[in-house]
C-alpha cells in the first residue's frame, strides 16, 4: 500500500495536481481535427468563391481617353445590378425558366411519387429490378443524357422521329414551341428516379401497424396510399420540391447541348447560359451580378416554399 501511495504522490507532483477526466467530452483539439476536413474545403471552395463573386459584382470597368483608352476597375456600387434588372434578355430567361419549373417540377414529382408508391406496394413483383431501372438514368451525367436525347430529337438521324412519321405524325421536338419541353423531358428522365428513392426511403420508415389498422377500418390499397402514406411522407415531398426548384434555376446542360442542333435556343436561353455568355465576353463583373441575382431568387423561392408549406402544416 505504501508503494502505491508513493507512486500516486509522485504522479500528482509531476502533473502539478491536475486530474485526468476519463469518459468526458472530447477536447477542443479533437473537435477541430474532426471538423477541419469539412470546414476547410467548405471555406476555400464555397465561401471564398461566393464572397469573391459578390465583391466582383460591385465593381465596374472604366476607360480613360475614350473606347480605346486605358481600362481600370473601380467600385461601382449597384451599377451592375441596375444593368441586370434593365436587361430584357435576363427577364426573358427568368420567365422561360419559370414556365419550365411550373410545368416540369409538378409532373416529375407526381411521377416520382407514383413510382415510389408502386415500389412500396406488395402487389409489385421484381422490386429490385424495377428500383434499379428507375434509378439508372440518374447515374448518367447530365451532359451525356442531353447528347443521347439530342440524337433522339434530331429529325435527320432519330429512329423515334422516323417511327412517328411512319404512323402519320410530324414531330418537331426542336421547334420553337417544343424545344423547351424537350429539355424538360431530359431533366424529368434524369431526376425522376432520384426523387423516387427519397420518397421510397420515407415510405420504408412508416410502421406497418398503421397499414394494418387502416385495413381493419376497411380502407382499400388506394385509400391507404393517398390518405395514409402521402400525408406521412409530406416532408420528403417538400424536400424534393425544394431540390427541384434549385435545380430548375440552375438549368444549363440540357439547353446548352440542344443548342448545338437547334437554332431556337440562344446563348441567353436560361439565366445560367446568360451569365456564361456574359463572362465569355470578358465582362466578369456583370456575370457575377447575374449569378448573385440568380442565387437570391433561388433562395427566396426555396425558402418561401418551405415557409408556405410549414404554415399549412401548422409547424
Amino acid at each position: 500500500m505504501t508503494d502505491i501511495a508513493t507512486r500516486a504522490n509522485r504522479v500528482v507532483a509531476e502533473t502539478g495536481g491536475r486530474r485526468r477526466h476519463y469518459g468526458g467530452g472530447p477536447g477542443a483539439g479533437t473537435i477541430v481535427a474532426f471538423l477541419t476536413p469539412f470546414f476547410l474545403p467548405f471555406v476555400l471552395f464555397y465561401l471564398v468563391p461566393v464572397g469573391y463573386a459578390i465583391w466582383q459584382s460591385f465593381l465596374v470597368v472604366r476607360r480613360t481617353g475614350g473606347q480605346y483608352g486605358t481600362s481600370y476597375t473601380t467600385f461601382g456600387g449597384f451599377e451592375q445590378y441596375a444593368q441586370v434588372f434593365q436587361n430584357t434578355e435576363f427577364w426573358s430567361s427568368i420567365g422561360r425558366i419559370g414556365l419550365f419549373g411550373i410545368v416540369q417540377v409538378p409532373v416529375m414529382l407526381l411521377v416520382s411519387l407514383i413510382m415510389a408508391l408502386l415500389l412500396d406496394t406488395p402487389l409489385l413483383k421484381i422490386k429490385p429490378f424495377f428500383r434499379i431501372t428507375a434509378f439508372m438514368p440518374y447515374a448518367v451525367p447530365g451532359v451525356i443524357a442531353a447528347i443521347m436525347w439530342s440524337y433522339l430529337y434530331s429529325p435527320q438521324v432519330s429512329p423515334l422521329v422516323d417511327a412517328l412519321k411512319g404512323i402519320g405524325l410530324q414531330p418537331d421536338f426542336l421547334g420553337p414551341g417544343a424545344v423547351l419541353w424537350s429539355a424538360a423531358n431530359v431533366s424529368t428522365w434524369l431526376w425522376t428516379g432520384y426523387n423516387m428513392l427519397i420518397m421510397y426511403s420515407a415510405l420504408q420508415s412508416i410502421p406497418q401497424e398503421l397499414y394494418e389498422a387502416a385495413k381493419l377500418d376497411g380502407a382499400s390499397n388506394w385509400a391507404i396510399a393517398w390518405k395514409v402514406k402521402v400525408p406521412i411522407i409530406a416532408p420528403s415531398i417538400v424536400l424534393t420540391t425544394v431540390f427541384s426548384i434549385i435545380g430548375t434555376l440552375q438549368l444549363y446542360a440540357e439547353p446548352a447541348v440542344l443548342r448545338q442542333i437547334s437554332s431556337n435556343i440562344s446563348s441567353t436561353y436560361t439565366p445560367n447560359m446568360l451569365a456564361y455568355a456574359v463572362a465569355s465576353g470578358n465582362n466578369y463583373q456583370q456575370a457575377a451580378a447575374i449569378s448573385v441575382v440568380i442565387a437570391v431568387i433561388t433562395f427566396v423561392l426555396s425558402f418561401g416554399f418551405m415557409r408556405l408549406t410549414s404554415k399549412k402544416a401548422g409547424l
